[in-house]
């Protein structure tokens, strides 16, 4: 006797229950959102940790390069490889760390988040500079510019001169930075001091905002 197969427009077998047809449409997708936002929050700390992250720029200390309001996105990813290199832009954490404001767990993690999306300042203010000198320079300003090892450093992002300095080495594990705002920028020569290569946190590379001023930064 020939078997006939069942189609999907028959009716089931008496006491077999039908089976279970996935949600679709919207209940369905409202179901699958839960997911997709821990997925979301999962992607960003992953990006924010190891990868890039945004920074908002507080003072006018590296302009014309960057001015106040701006917003750059800075790249972790090459110092994993190598040190900070002479002319790079980087972000650092404030060598002199203060008490940190006890947010909460929930308060503390979106602060954090946040920051890393640039929307929100850290209790610890971070800076942003250009590396100058590396272990081992000696690096000494006159004649209206810096000298490296007692060679004129040429720096064509600048629209002023710099003030005379005295020399002074760069200690081993260290950076000597400064703004390009020679005037009116707290750096290596005063209060700031030597900067510790392991609070570097990355390199900026790009401005985001405004969308004017958006291009890559030299």
């Amino acid at each position: 006797m020939k078997t006939v197969e069942r189609t999907s427009l028959e009716e089931p077998e008496p006491g077999r229950k039908p089976e279970k047809q996935p949600r679709r449409g919207f209940l369905g997708f409202l179901g699958e959102v839960p997911g997709l936002v821990l997925m979301a929050f999962v992607l960003a700390i992953v990006i924010r940790t190891f990868l890039f992250q945004a920074f908002f720029i507080p003072s006018p200390s590296m302009e014309p390069t960057l001015r106040e309001g701006d917003r750059v996105l800075v790249d972790k990813i090459p110092y994993y490889f190598h040190d900070p290199r002479r002319g790079d832009i980087v972000v650092f954490e404030n060598p002199t760390e203060t008490a940190a404001i006890d947010r909460g767990v929930v308060g503390g993690f979106f602060h954090w988040l946040f920051q890393g999306l640039g929307f929100q300042q850290p209790e610890n203010e971070d800076f942003i500079k250009r590396v100058i000198g590396l272990p081992g320079d000696v690096v000494e300003g006159k004649h209206g510019s810096v000298y490296i090892n007692g060679k004129r450093l040429v720096e064509p992002y600048l629209t002023q001169t710099t003030q005379p300095f005295d020399a002074t080495t760069v200690p081993e594990g260290k950076l000597f930075v400064m703004g390009d705002n020679r005037g009116n920028s707290l750096d290596s020569r005063f209060t700031l001091g030597f900067v510790p290569i392991d609070k570097v946190i990355g390199q900026a590379f790009i401005k985001l905002w405004p969308p004017s001023r958006f291009g890559l930064l030299h």
